[in-house]
């Protein structure tokens, strides 16, 4: 197994183990984004550029849901 491939292993297993926690905490959901994001560095690394893509827009779609999760701050 080269070096890339093992990558792509590392990203989409972290992808599949945050997803799966992501009722627990969501600090997995954020886990999720960044996990997502090695997803996609991975997908553009080997050519693919359309899975790179939509791993980019997963991304920011999990992004955004932990950032409308978060309790709003005390004034």
């Amino acid at each position: 197994m080269d070096a890339l491939t093992a990558y792509g292993l590392f990203a989409v297993t972290t992808m599949l183990v945050t997803y799966a926690l992501e009722a627990r905490s969501n600090l997995f959901v954020l886990a999720f984004a960044g996990s997502c994001v090695l997803g996609s560095s991975y997908g553009f690394l080997q050519g693919a550029w359309p899975f790179g893509l939509v791993e980019a827009i997963w991304a920011v779609v999990a992004a955004r849901r932990f950032w409308l999760a978060r309790p709003p701050r005390p004034r």
